[in-house]
């Protein structure tokens, strides 16, 4: 009995161990495929060269204090923190951002944004610091004027303000209105505008443009820590299957196979961010908003593009812009692939937000029939084990405090 027993035990040890290895065993190309998306293969925080105060610690510092301030809005109670707000992994788990009004699309996330081309989910900005000045002139969002911005800078943030940029040009009531502003849709405020002298115009643009770049330096400092798949990954690198089966279940880890595998999920969703930074038509087919193609035009025209003379770049540098594919046809209905760190935590999903959990977003992509996606072979057993999976990249986020 005992010599039974003995080798029922040796066996089912044996058992154990090899499915183990089953589950957590990984071919070498598999293992490439992993490392590349673990944060290890995260490169330091790239160059941005449209803002040559992108990685200064006063701007750092400043930015900061403007992202937070509500005083930057037509109520005085929207700020940029109102829509992406850090414990919610910088967003606002709304279907639709509310400012002002609502807004006709979700919060984008702001993780790992530096690492991006293109922002805003049609691409209509260049870079983070003009789109951290878009929001403003929204009369959805801050509802707010530039040249009242350049006001409160000159009464609030003077000292700091002028330490990293230089002096502060002149400007008063009479020669810069609070109320003018071209970017507002408000033919008051487009009036005022034009009535102001070109220098104090130039002016006002100036500290606007700046106001940006200040938020872009503390805002592109937002970047994902390891989270479970993180340490997974450096684990089986190790090949310490004590601690992978610790960090990640069995599901998470089928789920995680099918993802790099089978449901050809890395198509979009590749590299340490989980995401290509380009344009998709998954089959949304949002009648109200055609995404992509509208945003060609829109950043081509912005004055604030890495082109534009608000820019620190040279030319040569706005490599983006400048090869910018410009098929509407291509481009219509399409929209950024969102980086995939902590999506667990920020329901709801898409560009309107218009599918409410990680299981109904795998439901969709397999009975989309589009082109861009194909799951029509996975069951729901599948799905639940990719979901288990995508879990796992939650993670804290770092940040100036």
């Amino acid at each position: 009995m005992f010599s039974f027993l003995l080798a029922f035990c040796f066996i089912a040890g044996h058992a154990s161990a090899d499915n183990s290895a089953s589950v957590h065993g990984w071919s070498d190309e598999e293992m490439k495929t992993l490392r590349s998306l673990s944060l290890s293969s995260l490169p330091p925080l790239p160059a941005d060269p449209s803002n040559k105060y992108s990685d200064d610690p006063r701007a750092i510092t400043l930015g900061r204090k403007l992202f937070f301030d509500k005083r930057f809005s037509a109520n005085n109670k929207v700020s940029c923190g109102t829509c992406h707000i850090p414990e919610m992994s910088f967003t606002d788990k709304l279907p639709l951002a509310k400012g002002m009004g609502t807004t006709t699309r979700r919060t984008m996330p702001l993780i790992g944004a530096a690492y991006q081309s293109w922002f805003f989910w049609d691409g209509r900005k260049d870079s983070l610091w003009s789109q951290a000045i878009g929001p403003i002139e929204s009369s959805v969002e801050h509802g707010f004027t530039r040249a009242h911005c350049a006001h409160l800078i000159t009464d609030h943030y003077r000292r700091e303000y002028e330490e990293i940029f230089g002096n502060l040009p002149k400007i008063d009531h009479k020669s810069c209105p609070p109320k003018a502003s071209p970017g507002t849709g408000n033919p008051e405020a487009l009036r005022a505008w034009n009535a102001m002298k070109p220098d104090d115009r130039e002016a006002v643009n100036r500290i606007y443009a700046n106001i940006g770049k200040a938020i872009a330096a503390f805002v592109r400092q937002i970047t994902p820590q390891p989270a479970l798949f993180d340490r997974y990954v450096a684990a089986v690198t190790k090949n310490d299957r004590d601690a992978a089966e610790k960090l990640m279940s069995a599901d998470a880890v089928a789920g995680l196979k099918l993802f790099i595998g089978k449901a050809k999920c890395t198509n979009c969703h590749l590299g340490p961010l989980f995401t290509n930074s380009s344009f998709h038509n998954i089959g949304l087919n949002d009648p109200k908003d055609v995404g992509r193609a509208e945003g060609i035009d829109k950043v081509m025209k912005d004055e604030f593009n890495c082109l534009g003379d608000y820019s620190d770049a040279k030319p040569d540098a706005c490599v983006e812009l400048r090869f910018i594919d410009r098929n509407k046809i291509k481009n219509r209905g399409a929209f950024k692939t969102p980086t995939l760190r902590n999506v667990a935590d920020r329901p709801p999903y898409m560009h309107a937000g218009q599918i409410k959990t990680l299981f109904e977003v795998l439901s969709f992509y397999r009975r989309s029939g589009s082109d861009e996606v194909d799951h029509t072979e996975l069951s729901n057993a599948d799905l639940e084990k990719i979901e288990a999976f995508l879990k796992t990249l939650s993670g804290p986020l770092n940040y100036p405090h």
